[in-house]
């Protein structure tokens, strides 16, 4: 009788979504999201926001389904920027570059980008399959996990560091470390201390993640391609490879349905986010997947990143819908377009409204379907964006990764801290530091120490003899000793030790970065309270154990083996100098501090452009134009005012140079 009655409400949302004029709806939906996730950084969180005010006078079920229809195909476009250019689409598409950007880089743009769409659109009817079934089943699973399990479960994410960690282990683990120690920066979730936060109010609500996943994984990529010349990929053959990734789809297949099932599971846990969901996946492909060449340009990692992302927004309607609690900032915002149309997410809409929940979830079917065709459909066009010259592309993609960062809280502070960070993530990349550990640190330092202070505070010790907890203890184990195996079959091949070890004093110099990190956060500690000090206190302690022998090693150790790595050694005659194109990014933001963001950038453009790319004063003012039109438009589409320079509080100028 149960599934009689599912089927009836099926039927009755299918034949109210079949109408024209919300099938339209839903398209203008995924058009939007569509611009919104091709545009590195901004996400499904702006692309809500953006159209929140006009979903006034619809009915109920076509502006849910352009709510459903943007938030669905927005971590499908995300791609794009991730694969074709190694910026971010959003926070939640980081891993996507491990493998999709290498894949662009030797010609193989076609093949990344058709078997993460198929990925994408796969995952999400899986997301769409398994949220329909969890309307029955999900109330109990979803109440049973307290804060205990919800601190296994970050610190399941934090066991993905092991196969995150490149070449050199300890490095790894000293690169969590400083995430988690970013991670530490503002308010101590136990006590309400200010920690780190050194007087500035900008840090007192901690290190925006946008702009700190835009710094590390972004402007290292874009100033090596930069000094590199050439394009982004080492051939024009792009249309040969489509078909390609349809057989990756269908070779991985298994691959495919376990990381959708994982990303859908764990989106439908608030608090883990989009971050946390994609490494743990990632390193879950890993462990399981043999002969993987991953971060290399392995196209089972693409697939299973892209799945889980799609899979993991149908998850992470159900505690939006069932119990009314977001699972992200964007459920958050559509949780705020439901109650503007009148609808009380909760019991209740699951009980009386089946109709309606049930049109949510073919809404995201059906978007999905939508989005993967308008994203092959154009596909062909974006992707020839890898032949052009980076020359040409560089200074737009400085700019987009400098407008998202300000995005994030439209300070010049933003643009300060992308600086400072990506700098960080330059001397990572240079000294064969890995990153994505620390992106994992980053992410997991906040809902580590709240859910380990609550779950102490709940249930006393006690909390490690829950069966859920035990359970996840041994998934843990057996990640762990996967990892280990792993490091010692990796260990195994690189017994040669590594050729490109370079000099020894820039690397050991660098060395003392995470060793002065973690001795400010252990001397920071010491002045707050117990509660507020006890998580730094051990994470700088245990850091620090490691990073002082590191750092002992790279000054007097022998040279050679997996800790010693400069990629400068075998960097060409004919590349450009690393600190002369990390001297634009510099003086970009130096510019923006001095006269503002909008006057910068086209007095940035016209120099790189002229200078750097060797452009004719033609071409070089023709994409100025593009340039400074295409911001002027967005920063009014958004209503954002640019950040003011010194020159500007002296003058008054007029919009939009304000």
């Amino acid at each position: 009788m149960l599934a009689a009655m599912m089927r009836t409400f099926i039927a009755m949302a299918l034949t109210a979504l079949a109408s024209p004029e919300r099938l339209g709806y839903m398209a203008l939906g995924v058009l939007i999201g569509y611009a919104i996730g091709v545009l590195p950084a901004l996400g499904g969180l702006a692309g809500l926001s953006l159209v929140m005010p006009f979903i006034y006078g619809l009915d109920q079920v076509s502006a849910l389904a352009m709510l459903v229809g943007l938030v669905a195909v927005a971590a499908t476009a995300d791609t794009f920027s991730s694969i074709l250019m190694g910026i971010p689409g959003s926070s939640a598409s980081q891993a996507t570059i491990l493998d999709g950007f290498p894949m662009a880089r030797r010609g193989e743009a076609a093949r990344a980008l058709s078997a993460s769409f198929l990925a994408s659109m796969i995952g999400g009817l899986i997301g769409a399959v398994i949220l329909t079934g969890a309307v029955l089943i999900a109330r109990p699973l979803i109440l049973a996990l307290g804060t205990a399990e919800l601190f296994m479960l970050a610190l399941l994410g934090l066991s993905m560091v092991g196969v995150l960690a490149g070449k050199s282990f300890a490095k790894g683990l000293i690169a969590c470390g400083m995430g988690l120690a970013l991670g530490m920066v503002g308010t101590a979730p136990a006590t309400a201390e200010y920690r780190l936060d050194f007087g500035l109010i900008y840090l007192s609500d901690g290190l925006p993640l946008p702009v700190l996943v835009l710094a590390i994984f972004a402007l290292p990529e874009i100033i090596d391609l930069a000094r590199g010349g050439g394009t982004i990929s080492r051939t024009a053959e792009l249309g040969r490879g489509w078909f390609d990734g349809v057989r990756d789809i269908m070779r991985h297949w298994w691959l495919l349905l376990r990381t959708s099932s994982i990303g859908s599971v764990l989106g439908a846990i608030p608090g883990l986010g989009g971050s946390v969901t994609d490494w743990i996946v990632y390193g879950h492909a890993i462990q399981t997947e043999k002969n993987g060449q991953f971060g290399k340009g392995d196209v089972r990692g693409v697939i299973a990143v892209e799945a889980s992302n799609n899979a993991r927004e149908g998850g992470a309607l159900v505690p939006t819908l069932f119990f009314g609690i977001p699972s992200s900032g964007s459920m958050a915002v559509f949780l705020g377009g439901m109650t503007l149309l009148g609808i009380e997410a909760g019991p209740a809409l699951v009980g009386s409204r089946l109709d309606l929940t049930y049109a949510i979830i073919w809404s995201l079917a059906i978007a999905n379907v939508m989005g993967t065709l308008l994203c092959f459909a154009t596909s062909p066009l974006i992707a020839r964006l890898t032949t052009v010259r980076f020359g040409l592309l560089a200074p737009f993609m400085m700019m987009v990764v400098c407008f998202g960062a300000f995005n994030n809280n439209r300070e010049l502070a933003d643009l300060l801290l992308l600086l400072g960070v990506g700098l960080l993530g330059l001397l990572m990349r240079r000294f064969g530091w890995p990153r994505p550990p620390f992106v994992v640190g980053f992410v997991l330092a906040l809902p580590m120490e709240t859910y380990l202070y609550q779950a102490v505070q709940f249930y006393g010790w006690d909390f490690l003899t829950r069966p859920g907890v035990m359970i996840i203890a041994a998934l843990i184990v057996v990640f762990a000793g996967l990892g280990i195996r792993q490091r010692r079959l990796a260990d195994t091949e690189e017994d040669g030790g590594s050729k490109d070890t370079g000099k020894r004093q820039p690397q050991a110099i660098f060395a003392v970065i995470p060793v002065a990190i973690f001795a400010a956060v252990f001397v920071d500690a010491m002045r707050h309270s117990f509660l507020g000090a006890i998580f730094p206190m051990m994470i700088a302690g245990a850091m620090l154990l490691i990073s002082v022998p590191v750092l002992f090693r790279l000054n007097f150790g022998r040279v050679g083996g997996s800790l010693f790595h400069d990629a400068e050694a075998n960097a060409k005659p004919e590349d450009g100098s690393f600190w002369a194109h990390l001297g634009w990014v510099i003086g970009l933001v130096g510019l923006s501090a001095l006269v503002g963001f909008l006057l910068a950038n086209t007095i940035f453009f016209l120099a790189f452009l002229r200078y750097a790319a060797r452009c004719s004063w033609r071409l070089t003012l023709l994409l100025t134009s593009i340039a400074t039109i295409g911001l002027i438009a967005v920063a009014q589409l958004l209503t954002l005012d640019f950040p003011q320079g010194l020159l500007q509080h002296f003058f008054d100028l007029p919009w939009p140079l304000r």
